[in-house]
């Protein structure tokens, strides 16, 4: 199975770049690929219990956290890049479940054997 990467650095300071990646994520699964997102930067901010909820890309839309749900319901694996989760000080505790934490490592090893995208 071809493996797709999508690497998440926007977060709810740019609404409008945050539900793409996950419908990107979602077709992708629905074509049997096997995704991943990686979170860093910002982007990690966007798996914080809540915070999807809040972040609005188009106003009157759906927020971020129907666009998460559809992801996760297609299978898509949802990674935080540990260093990032201590540049906002967020613990897996304050993740969603199903959230990996994983370091910047990992991200190098599922690019070399992925299609990557990046938002």
């Amino acid at each position: 199975m071809d493996k797709v990467l999508i690497v998440m650095t926007s977060g709810p300071d740019t609404p409008r770049r945050c539900a793409t990646p996950f419908f990107f994520a979602t077709l992708a699964a629905a074509m049997d690929y096997e995704v991943t997102m990686f979170f860093t930067i910002d982007g990690t901010l966007l798996l914080k219990k809540g915070m999807a909820e809040t972040v609005f890309p188009k106003e009157g839309g759906k927020p971020v956290s129907a666009f998460i749900q559809d992801a996760v319901d297609a299978g898509v694996k949802l990674t935080a890049c540990t260093a990032s989760t201590e540049l906002h000080d967020i613990k897996i505790e304050d993740l969603m479940d199903g959230v990996k934490m994983v370091g910047g490592a990992a991200m190098w090893q599922m690019a070399e054997d992925s299609k990557t995208l990046t938002f």
